[in-house]
């Protein structure tokens, strides 16, 4: 189903832009690169954290309908890995929302719930699922603060707008840790079954957070998948970074392409940015089959030679004797096919391509295009892009003014005010390869009529795929947030995920499903996008949530309560009196 356009519709009224003080420092983010290995190992990452860790409670209040307790902790991550945390961050803050007595002595069930986006302190969480969840099910909550969110937010950062992409990993490390810490201290107060649950970001914190807890879990995940990778390129959310500052300061400091784009990995498929080339090119074959005469303007007296579009993945199999001259048969009955799909180009090569990935675009055999080469091609694109829109201002004269590029079909001839045909005055010479971009940088879509009108270009706004920084986003982003990259939780049939089909902020087409991921995970669809489902559905993820701990209830919590403290970490012989609070 297509997105939902109150998702982008919701997302455009926010003015705020993320990340505009650009990557973070390398050093640092190569650090969180190298702790992401220990924190998604759950041997190791729960040893970091002693059973006995220091929390306080600094407030305890009884209300009419619970108890509330506050409290608060030095985040673990500052100890790991000091100097990555501001210090108004460091101190973890919490709410503890307890019912004023447990139906159950051996059933005491409390769920933590981390924060979504722009979700600062407690009211909303506490109002909104806390006690709802207390009253219908008699289930108790703990709500942590986000660092960078309510308390814990620099003087300096403008609302929920993290400045640095680092933050978000430094984000994630805390909340991990931090989770840790309370599930612990839930034990040590005699608390369980225990859980875990968050909505969009905090959902997937949460998911993180649960792969490395080394006992049954609830996990009850809302609005979120298997990375956030999709989401900072591909949703809505990706409008609203400021990518001019990423791509400037990704060329301009060689730390970033030579050091840390090797150290990340895209896990999906590491052909993503080729594969999608290639289907948004063909897209435009039909245009370029309409402007077929124009494109052989480009040549300008100079001698040319075919460029092969038909490039595909699959190399082309070694083949019998026999086969290769029945092969060559149909290549000369096939040439004539092809002239449609190609375009003429100067073999000066303009884009200085590298000897081995021009021969393979010159090429009449079908070839692979490795990922080396589609990076090539990309940044090379990306900066005859740049020389072309400087010829183009230094031609018109007017350096600050953005190229609109408007291709129509040759048949159709400009008109004047009294709708006479006017002359076709030649445009100023530019180097072949620039024109060449004029072609590939073609919006895709459907071809219209002949006389149809096409959509005017802004050639300084590059796709995707011709950005080497927005790769370099989903290869960190993939390699710190992918759940592929993280233990499988210690029982996958306790999580109940809570996803909606017609999500724009979380795209998920292209990704690892969660049920590949986690197998015994159940997988619920809403049909719903991210803002809808927020908005009108939060009863069901209630629903689910209690649920989630009913299951944990018949297979962990039996009637002897020995299990639950075997479970629970607390070994003691089993005897007839319940479990002190």
């Amino acid at each position: 189903m297509p997105p939902s356009r109150l998702d982008g519709l919701y997302r455009s009224l926010l003015l705020t832009k993320f990340f505009c003080k650009g990557w973070g420092k390398p050093e640092n983010i190569e650090r969180l690169f190298e702790f992401r290995k220990i924190i998604s190992n759950r041997a190791a990452c729960s040893q970091l954290i002693p059973r006995d860790y220091p929390v306080e409670i600094t407030r305890e209040e009884v209300q009419s309908d619970c108890k509330i307790l506050e409290g608060k902790f030095i985040t673990p991550l500052e100890i790991y890995m000091p100097g990555l945390v501001p210090d108004v961050a460091q101190q973890a803050h919490f709410q503890v929302v307890l019912p004023l007595k447990w139906n159950d002595e051996r059933y005491k069930p409390i769920c933590i719930h981390l924060a979504g986006t722009g979700d600062h302190y407690f009211w909303k969480r506490r109002n909104m699922i806390a006690k709802p969840l207390l009253k219908e099910a008699n289930l108790g909550a703990i709500i942590l603060e986000n660092p960078f969110y309510g308390l814990r937010k620099p003087k300096e950062q403008r609302a929920s707008s993290l400045q640095n992409v680092s933050d978000i990993f430094v984000m994630g490390g805390c909340l991990v840790l931090e989770s840790l810490v309370l599930l612990n201290w839930c034990e040590r107060n005699g608390l369980g079954p225990l859980g875990i649950t968050g909505l969009s970001m905090g959902g997937h914190m949460a998911s993180l957070a649960a792969t490395n807890w080394p006992k049954p879990l609830v996990l009850v995940p809302c609005l979120s998948w298997s990375t956030a990778s999709s989401v900072f390129t591909e949703g809505v959310m990706s409008h609203s970074i400021n990518w001019d500052v990423l791509e400037t300061q990704y060329f301009a400091d060689g730390n970033f392409r030579e050091r840390l784009s090797k150290m990340v990995t895209v896990v999906d498929d590491a052909f993503v940015a080729g594969k999608q080339f290639i289907k948004n090119f063909d897209q435009s074959v039909e245009e370029l089959r309409q402007d077929i005469d124009e494109a052989k303007d480009l040549v300008c007296g100079v001698a040319t030679v075919d460029v092969n579009l038909t490039v595909i993945r699959e190399a082309t199999p070694e083949l019998t004797d026999e086969a290769q001259k029945e092969q060559q048969q149909q290549q000369e009955e096939e040439e004539r096919k092809q002239l449609k799909s190609r375009i003429h180009i100067n073999r000066t090569n303009a884009l200085n391509l590298s000897e081995p990935l021009l021969e393979k675009l010159l090429s009449n055999v079908r070839c692979e295009l490795t990922q080396e080469e589609i990076d090539e091609l990309n940044m090379k694109i990306h900066l005859a892009l740049k020389r072309h829109n400087e010829e183009h201002q230094s031609e018109a004269g007017q350096p600050g003014e953005k190229l609109i590029l408007e291709v129509k079909p040759n048949s159709v001839k400009p008109t004047n005010a009294e709708g006479g045909a006017v002359d076709l005055v030649p445009a100023p010479a530019t180097s072949v390869g620039s024109k060449i971009l004029q072609y590939i940088s073609w919006r895709s879509g459907s071809s219209g009529s002949e006389g149809e009108k096409r959509v005017p270009i802004d050639t300084t706004k590059q796709r995707w795929w011709e950005r080497e920084a927005l790769q370099f986003m989903r290869g960190m982003m993939d390699e710190c947030t992918h759940l592929k990259n993280f233990s499988v939780p210690y029982d996958t049939s306790l999580i109940i995920a809570v996803c909606a089909k017609d999500d724009a902020y979380i795209p998920r087409e292209g990704c690892t499903s969660l049920e590949d991921i986690w197998p015994g995970a159940e997988i619920r669809y809403l049909d719903a996008g991210h803002v809808s489902a927020y908005v009108l559905h939060q009863k069901l993820f209630r629903s689910c949530i209690i649920e989630a701990f009913e299951r944990a209830k018949k297979k962990w919590v039996p009637v002897s309560d020995g299990l639950r403290q075997e479970v629970n970490g607390t070994v003691t012989p089993t005897t007839d009196q319940p479990p002190s609070k």
